[in-house]
This record gives structure tokens, sequence and C-alpha cells, in this order.
């Protein structure tokens, strides 16, 4: 029995000796072939990327800057050149009606807003002081007209003793001292009677003086128009003996005049009778229409600023124009309708820098004008050049007649049709071809 188990125990060692010290992992192989098959799925992909870069590198490498390159097709549209600046609005014409004569405000018949006509009633004062005063000079001048009469009597009778003396001194029964007493006593009673004529007069101007009071204590309209104004309440005391209190401002706002304020730069480019225009910030798509009718010679000077008053009026039928409101203002100096026009950035004007050396102006529409207090722009036309991109792509300078011109665009008279496409700016006017890299190994295409 020992024997036999030794002999297992030896059968067993043998086997295990023979057979080599390898391990196995289970899935091994399985993981290898599942590797394989995603590397086939990369391959499209990396072909894919591949191609794009060709793509790109082929396309924009050949033109750098097409990418970059800023266009503009041709097109008709509306043009002026303008000196701009700001204004306030104002009645073409209003009035203060005050009081001549002090008293208290017996009665306001108006309001703020009404509409008045021509010598209308609009306010009264109290007119019992100078009723007083008009009783008082009536009775002086009874009292004046009464002593005139007696004077007159004594005048009559001075003028007959005269007579009687001189028949006396003629049959020599008086002296002659006597008749000249009677002369002289004739001539005062005439002097009587002057002073007090001269004392009526005074005493009926006074009272001709007060009625005219009397009849300041009712104010009436001056004009017809609107009230803007009424500084003075009912029941106040007025007094007038220093200044004129005003009581009401009566406006015409049929026309309003709008007052510009032009710099000292631009007022030698505006004219008289010159086209001119406004819009208002709560609606500044609307135009509203005059001609220039002054330009004040007296400035108003503010920080060393110095500002020149132009005005001019518009029509204000439906009262939609209201006193200080604010406009911007626009003295046009030239303009043009339905003509080609281009970004003025996109010329090369005589002594100017390319289109591909200047940055294209912000933009606007065609009607934008210079900026407002002295905002200069150039009206001068002349000869220019363009860069136009033909339909096959192909980059071409032509020669152009320009019209007007402002800041944002100008006016082709010859040169260019509607529809064609210009260039304003190329790849080194834009920022981020000024921070690519020289080489072009070093800039990477666009690929999307």
């Amino acid at each position: 029995m020992n024997k036999t188990g030794k002999t297992a125990r030896t059968e067993t060692t043998a086997r295990e000796e023979a057979t080599p010290n390898v391990t196995f992992i289970p899935g091994a192989a399985p993981i290898k072939r599942k590797r394989r098959t995603r590397a086939w799925l990369w391959i499209p992909v990396v072909l894919t990327v591949i191609g794009a870069g060709y793509y790109g590198w082929t396309r924009y490498a050949t033109n750098p800057t097409a990418a970059a390159m800023v266009t503009e097709v041709v097109a008709r549209g509306d043009i002026e050149n303008s000196v701009t600046a700001v204004g306030k609005l104002d009645a073409i014409k209003s009035v203060d009606a005050g009081a001549q004569v002090s008293g208290q405000l017996k009665a306001l018949h108006v309001d703020i807003g009404d509409k008045v006509e021509q010598n209308q009633l609009v306010a009264e004062i109290d007119p019992a002081t100078i009723e007083n005063r008009i009783e008082i000079d009536q009775a002086e001048l009874a009292n004046l007209q009464a002593q005139l009469i007696s004077k007159k009597a004594q005048q009559v009778l001075k003028q007959a003793n005269i007579d009687r003396q001189r028949n006396l001194v003629a049959a020599n029964s008086i002296a002659q001292s006597t008749l000249d007493q009677a002369v002289a006593d004739l001539a005062a009673a005439e002097a009587d009677v002057n002073a007090i004529g001269a004392q009526i007069r005074k005493q009926q101007a006074t009272l001709a003086g007060d009625k005219v009071d009397l009849g300041y204590t009712k104010i009436f309209a001056p004009m017809g128009g609107t009230i803007v104004a009424n500084p003075a309440k009912e029941g106040q005391t007025l007094n007038a003996n220093q200044t004129t209190p005003t009581i009401v401002t009566i406006a015409d706002l049929s026309t309003m005049t709008v007052k510009a304020q032009v710099s000292e730069a631009d007022v030698g480019k505006l004219k008289v009778g010159m086209d001119a225009y406004f819009t208002l910030l709560g609606q500044p798509g609307k135009r509203f229409e005059g001609k220039l009718r002054q330009i004040q010679p007296m400035p108003d000077t503010a920080n060393n600023v110095v500002l020149y008053y132009a005005l001019f009026d518009v029509p204000n039928p439906d009262g939609e124009l209201m006193m200080s409101m604010s406009a911007q203002v626009f003295f046009v100096q030239s303009s043009a309708t339905d003509v080609l026009v281009v970004p003025s950035a996109a010329l090369r004007m005589a002594g100017e820098k390319g289109a591909g050396q200047r940055s294209a102006q912000g933009g606007g529409k065609r009607g934008d004008q210079t900026g407002a207090a002295g905002g200069k722009a150039s009206a001068t036309g002349g000869s220019a050049e363009v860069t136009v991109v033909t339909a096959s792509g192909v980059l071409e300078t032509r020669t152009v007649d320009v019209g007007i011109r402002n800041r944002v665009y100008a006016e082709i008279k010859s040169g260019l049709n509607e529809g064609d496409t210009i260039v304003v700016a190329t790849g080194s006017d834009t920022p981020a071809a000024n921070t690519r890299g020289g080489q072009r190994g070093m800039r990477m295409p666009p690929m999307f």
C-alpha cells in the first residue's frame, strides 16, 4: 500500500515537471481583434480632415485676403452733404401781456393752452382805486371851470372900466393915472383867466390819464395765439410802478422758428435761403423742412466755444411742434436723389491711401451727414480709383467720376454700373489680419 502511494506521487510530480509554466488570461485574444476593428473606423475621419485641410489651403493660399475682404454692391440712393447743428424750437412770434397799473388781479379769464383772438379779454385788475382818482379829477376840474367863469367876469368888468376912464380923461375929468391903473387891472384879470385855463388843461390831462389807467385794468390779448404761460395768479397784487408784471404770455404756434447753434468753423458755409430741415428726438425718421432766413451776427461764447445762431421757420398746422423742443438741424449744401452711391472708404482720391490701407467708415444710411458742432465732410468731387470684383472673381481697378461726397457715402457719376461689386476694405484693414502670423504656414484657413 505504501508502495502504491509513493508511485502515484512520483507520477504526479513527473507530469507537473513536463507541463510548461504558462498563465492563460481569459478574453485576451478577443480584445486584440476589437482594437484592430476600431482602428479601421478612424481611417475615414482622418481622410476627411486631410481633404478639408487641403481644400482650404489650396483655396485661401492663392488669395490670402479673400476671407477678410469687405465688399459692397453698387446701388442707387439719395445722398447729401450738410452742415449739422443742434437747436431749440420757439414760436415765430410771442408777446407778454402785462399790467400797466398797480392793483389786485381781480379775474383771470384764460388758462395755459387756451387759444385767444386779438383784443380778447384775458384778465381784469380791481379798478376801485383808479375810479376814485377819476372822481377827484372830475371834481377838481369842475372847480377850476367855475373859477374860470369868475375870472372872465372880472376881465369883462375891467375892460368896461377902461372904456369909462378913457372918456373921462378925454373930457379932462380925471387924471391920466386913473386910466393907467384901469389898464393894469385889465391885464391882471386877463392873466388870471389864462392861469385858470392852464390849470383846467392840466386837470383835464390828469383826468384823461386816469381814464386810460382805468382802461388798463382790463387786459386784452394784443395778438391772436395760444396762452403758453401765466406767471400771475388770480388774487395776486401787482406792482407796476417799477416793472411791468407779466400776466400771460401769448405765442403764435402756427409757425415755429428753429434757433440752431452753428460753430464758427461751419458758419461760413451757410447762406441765407439755403434748404434746411430738422428731426426730433421722438420722431427721428420725419423731416421738418424750411429755408434759412437769418444768421445772427452776435454769437454766444461759452467755455471758449463760439456759436452763432441760424434761424429758419417751419409750418406747424397740426400743433405737433412745441416750444423748447430739441432739434437735430441739417443745412443742406448739396444733394442728389436716385444716383449711384458707394462707401467713401472704397474711393482712392488723389493724395489719399487706397481702400486696402484704410478702415471702412462706420455704417449708416446714405444720407448720413457730418458730425454735429463742426464735423467736416469732403463735398468735392473729381476723379478717383475704386477696386471692382469682376464676375470671375478677379480684382480690377477702375477710374470713376465722383460727385457729392460726405463722410459715409459718395456719388458716382460714371465708371461704375448698378450691381457692380466693389472692395471697401481688404485683409490688411481688418484687426484679424493684423494679428495673424506673417508666414503662410502659420495660418489655419477656416474649414467650416
